[in-house]
């Protein structure tokens, strides 16, 4: 018991001081303190350092990321605005395409229905021609035709040697026979 009289004569010897500071005290206060620090920085350079430098570097590739998205957002905003304003103007190019359409087809079948009658009026006039040639060529038979139909009267004339009035006769006969329009024509 000898240790615990000597505390209790020890504690009673001491003087109360201040918040119970001592050298002791003051010193391990400092070593810590100083060990802390040290610590603090050995932790800060091996730890700490690294582990901001990730943290930076994963917050700017994530910036960059949300930036890439952003715009990659607006570029898809913009081609859906562009897409929706073809859909919407495709309707309106069917129909300009289909009245085009229908317009040269109209030009087309006015062209053809003019050139029809253009190839028409051609083969009518061909034809015209071509009755006027065998009209003409006609004409021209029926005259010989009566001009030797004049030369056998004029010999059966002579042959027959007939008078004034038997040859008026003849030429009235053969005209009757080779038809009135024909003479005139």
């Amino acid at each position: 018991m000898n240790t615990y009289a000597n505390l209790v004569l020890l504690t009673a010897e001491m003087k109360p001081r201040m918040f119970d500071l001592d050298f002791q005290l003051l010193h391990d206060a400092v070593l810590t303190l100083i060990a802390v620090f040290v610590l603090y920085l050995a932790l800060s350079y091996f730890l700490f350092n690294p582990v901001r430098a990730m943290l930076e570097k994963r917050q700017a590739k994530i910036a960059a990321e949300l930036a890439e998205a952003a715009s990659a957002e607006e570029t898809a905003k913009a081609l859906r605005a562009e897409y929706e304003a073809k859909l919407a103007n495709i309707e309106k190019e069917a129909d300009e395409i289909l009245s085009d359409a229908r317009k040269r087809a109209l030009i087309s079948e006015n062209q053809i229905i003019t050139e029809a009658k253009e190839e028409a009026r051609r083969i009518m006039d061909r034809a015209r021609v071509e009755a006027e040639l065998e009209k003409s060529k006609v004409a021209d038979e029926v005259k010989k035709e009566m001009i030797n139909i004049a030369s056998v009267l004029a010999g059966k004339v002579v042959t027959a040697n007939m008078n004034t009035n038997i040859q008026t006769e003849l030429i009235d006969e053969t005209l009757k026979e080779m038809g009135e329009s024909t003479w005139l024509s």
